[in-house]
């Protein structure tokens, strides 16, 4: 059974910092796996905002994330963080993360999802 569960949402006022947190299991914690974060701020489309491989760490961002949000993994405990820095109101929205093997461009298995609110 592959599981997804996210953490660490909340309220933060504009130039604040959250971690949040994607706990795997099962299948989804597979070492060619790859992690995407992703967030939909209301009214609009889900938007992509990074990803890590797990077994070699590498990272890719959007453009948008460059520079302010950062993705690491801690392999011992099947957990991917996304570090949110200098946030923005316009960063409002519920953050989710996604597994996909390395060879499939389809995102398979998604968490339920954790609600940022940055507040001006």
């Amino acid at each position: 059974q592959v599981q997804l569960v996210e953490s660490g949402g909340g309220l933060v006022q504009a130039g604040g910092s959250l971690r949040l947190s994607c706990a795997a299991s099962g299948r989804a914690s597979s070492p060619t796996n790859i992690v995407g974060w992703f967030r939909q701020a209301p009214g609009k489309e889900r938007e992509f905002v990074g990803r890590i491989t797990w077994n070699t760490g590498y990272t890719y961002y959007a453009d948008s994330a460059k520079g302010r949000f950062t993705i690491t993994r801690d392999n011992a405990k099947n957990t991917v963080y996304l570090q949110l820095n200098s946030l923005q109101p316009e960063d409002t929205g519920v953050y989710y993360c996604a597994v996909k093997s390395s060879l499939s461009p389809v995102y398979n298995y998604w968490g339920q999802g954790t609600q940022v609110t940055v507040s001006s």
